[in-house]
């Protein structure tokens, strides 16, 4: 089969680049996959706003525009026998059912419709890293057992900043201080450092199972 994933970030595109390798296997060997990471689309589409608009908007809207304009490319040039989508993108704090909804609906405004299919990362991404807290030791040996412990899976509680707290000196206090572009390239880091020991069948994430069980659910359809 051929995958096009797109993952709603930098630091989600190299987790998955880790990941999906080991649901999928190798590229080419037999499934071919991209994974594209949703915030260089959405910049692509805010260049073409004028400027005073695409500051304005909600990032939602420019979400739900970037989706649309690609998916329906994907509906056309993606092969119609094997050909499948999947977008993955942080619940954060919205409503689950009404996020996947609104989210799955713009598959069907598209014609011809591409295969494929939605699923959220509850809270957030790095919900999938501490799903397997044996890589995340690995990882980074020092990290705070407490902290790692009490942490309640795809539980709302701020989730990047519960894993800086077990990770990163200082904790998300003194990370949160130091602002962004350091957060980015933090969560780039740990996804990759995280990432490249985590076992898919035994993380504890439901919402990275949900991804996992779609994945292989979709190539045993395949082989049938």
């Amino acid at each position: 089969m051929y995958f096009e994933i797109l993952v709603e970030d930098a630091s989600g595109k190299m987790l998955l680049e880790h990941l999906v390798p080991k649901i999928l296997g190798p590229k080419g060997k037999p499934n071919k996959y991209r994974i594209v990471n949703i915030q260089e689309l959405k910049y692509r589409v805010m260049a073409k706003m004028p400027r005073r608009l695409a500051k304005t908007l909600p990032w939602d809207t420019i979400l739900f525009q970037t989706l649309t304009i690609q998916l329906k490319a994907y509906g056309k040039s993606l092969p119609h026998k094997n050909g499948v989508v999947i977008v993955v993108v942080d619940l954060d704090r919205r409503n689950f059912k009404t996020f996947s909804e609104q989210l799955e609906s713009l598959f069907s405004q598209c014609n011809p419709v591409p295969s494929g299919g939605v699923r959220l990362a509850v809270e957030e991404g790095e919900a999938w890293l501490l799903g397997d807290l044996n890589a995340v030791r690995r990882a980074y040996p020092f990290a705070n057992e407490f902290v790692l412990k009490n942490y309640k899976q795809d539980s709302i509680c701020g989730t990047w900043e519960w894993l800086a707290d077990a990770i990163f000196h200082g904790g998300s206090e003194r990370l949160t201080q130091i602002g962004y572009p350091k957060i980015g390239r933090e969560k780039c880091q740990w996804a990759d450092n995280i990432g490249q020991y985590m076992t898919v069948e035994n993380n504890q994430s439901p919402s990275f199972q949900a991804f996992h069980n779609l994945l292989k659910q979709l190539i045993t359809h395949d082989e049938q």
